[in-house]
């Protein structure tokens, strides 16, 4: 099955644009802005501000990206040196780009960190697996 270019794309550097559209539209991640409150049977008081929220969609995008790394061949190989370079480019963001100066920002860096390492690590355990099972 022939894989469109789009599925090559690492998803944090979507997450990246996104992170920039929603500073450059007024969102301020180190504000604690409840987009809703939810009352829990326990009696606690839930609440998701948009800083949880685009936590909560990085997880989601360094699960499916973890997923996309078990593929191998050599579309996987610039995949995970363009999930490099986005890590880089989230990392010098962060120290020198003021809005990107947030926890927030931080995870996400660590989490296209994490991706980046994992990409490379599976592709090199499923590209022995398969030089044994052809040898």
């Amino acid at each position: 099955m022939k894989l469109s270019i789009i599925s090559y794309i690492p998803l944090f550097l979507v997450m990246l644009i996104v992170y920039y559209i929603m500073t450059l539209a007024g969102v301020d991640f180190n504000a604690a802005d409840k987009l809703f409150e939810i009352s829990l049977p326990s009696g606690a008081e839930w609440a998701l501000t948009s800083s949880n929220l685009f936590i909560l969609f990085c997880v989601i995008v360094l699960f499916i990206e973890i997923i996309k790394s078990t593929r191998t061949g050599a579309g996987a190989i610039a995949e995970n040196s363009l999930s490099i370079l986005v890590f880089v480019v989230c990392l010098m963001l962060f120290m020198l780009y003021k809005p990107a100066g947030t926890s927030i920002f931080l995870i996400m860096t660590l989490m296209s960190l994490l991706d980046s390492i994992a990409g490379f690590t599976i592709t090199v355990i499923a590209s022995r697996r398969d030089l044994n099972l052809n040898g």
